[in-house]
């Protein structure tokens, strides 16, 4: 069974202290970063090693969205950042979900060729145009064209044989300050959200959504807790909008994270919330001290992670030869 905590590693190859950590019970994933990949054939060779380690594998994860956040970037597919969809959205919206549909295949099937499961994609936030951290990361500001342009995304990542994980939710695109950094209160009330920011994460779950991050943002008007933390946004989430997939958070070293006590009050209190996987992306042997003392997750949530797997697919030569790359490259070249 897959445990609870996502974890990061150091480099392009796993330590020996790094074999013995992902192979205890409470872990579940691991989460690569740039410092991961040096190229294709390297990060083939780490995956492989990852998921020798355990039966069933761990999964394993990355940030590849696009533009200024993709994290294996030599001998892949340039990916543009998902803004620019958006705007192209406005003068031909049936070609922007064509495109949307083809970049969303070309990243899931290139991580697939190199053995990672899924990407933390697609950003559903909207650009309010007050938040820097989102920016262009977001489809758009229009919550219909964010959501029609996520569902054509998730239709080619899945063609690919991976899953889509919709994120921050509720929404990270209302505030200014970036919870990387500090603590980040958004005022609105619920109803303010509801036929906003919550529409794309609504039309994605309706239409199978396998998994959500949560954000580190506060809405003090309908809940004290930041949202990976709040038992009301969780259980909105499940009951009003019917979501049965995995919930993980965001990474637990950020600083809107940070204030919520230590590492074990974090995990903890996200996991009581009802988030299935906890993610410290950059513990390192800081994280050795709560891995006894983590909940084991029950069986519901390990089937939600079962789920997460990706399907074998075509290796990254196979991927690059096929008709379907070659037309999702014209589409993403005429971008």
């Amino acid at each position: 069974m897959r445990g609870p905590l996502m974890l990061g590693v150091e480099g392009l190859e796993l330590l020996g202290e790094e074999r013995e950590r992902l192979r205890h019970p409470a872990v579940g994933g691991v989460l690569l970063f740039s410092r991961n990949f040096e190229n294709p054939a390297q990060v083939t060779d780490l995956t492989r090693s990852i998921r020798a380690l355990r039966s069933p594998p761990l999964v394993i994860a990355v940030d590849q969205e696009g533009g200024r956040v993709q994290r294996f970037r030599e001998g892949l597919t340039p990916l543009p950042a998902i803004g620019r969809l958006g705007r192209a959205a406005a003068d031909a919206p049936a070609l922007a979900r064509e495109t949307a549909r083809a970049a969303g295949w070309v990243m899931a099937a290139e991580l697939r060729a190199l053995g990672v499961d899924f990407s933390f994609a697609p950003v559903l936030d909207l650009d309010r145009g007050v938040s820097q951290v989102i920016g262009d990361r977001a489809f758009g500001a229009d919550p219909a064209t964010v959501a029609a342009l996520g569902l054509a995304w998730q239709r080619g990542v899945r063609a690919a044989g991976s899953v889509c994980v919709g994120k921050h939710f509720p929404g990270h695109g209302g505030t200014a300050p970036d919870s990387h950094e500090q603590t980040v209160d958004d005022p609105r009330p619920l109803p303010d959200l509801v036929h906003a920011d919550l529409l794309p994460f609504r039309r994605l779950i309706d239409n199978g959504l396998a998994a959500v991050m949560m954000a580190h943002v506060r809405f003090p008007a309908f809940d004290a807790e930041p949202a990976g933390f709040s038992a009301a946004w969780i259980d909105y989430l499940r009951r009003s909008l019917g979501f049965q997939g995995a919930i993980f958070t965001d990474d637990l070293e950020m600083a809107a994270a940070a204030a919520v006590g230590d590492r074990l009050e974090r995990a903890r209190r996200a996991m009581a919330a009802g988030c299935d996987m906890v993610m410290f992306g950059n513990a390192g042997r800081a994280i050795d001290s709560i891995l006894e003392r983590l909940p084991r997750p029950d069986p519901l949530t390990a089937l939600r992670l079962a789920r997460l797997q990706g399907r074998d697919g075509p290796d990254l030569a196979g991927v690059h030869a096929s008709a379907e790359y070659r037309q999702a490259r014209s589409l993403l070249a005429a971008l």
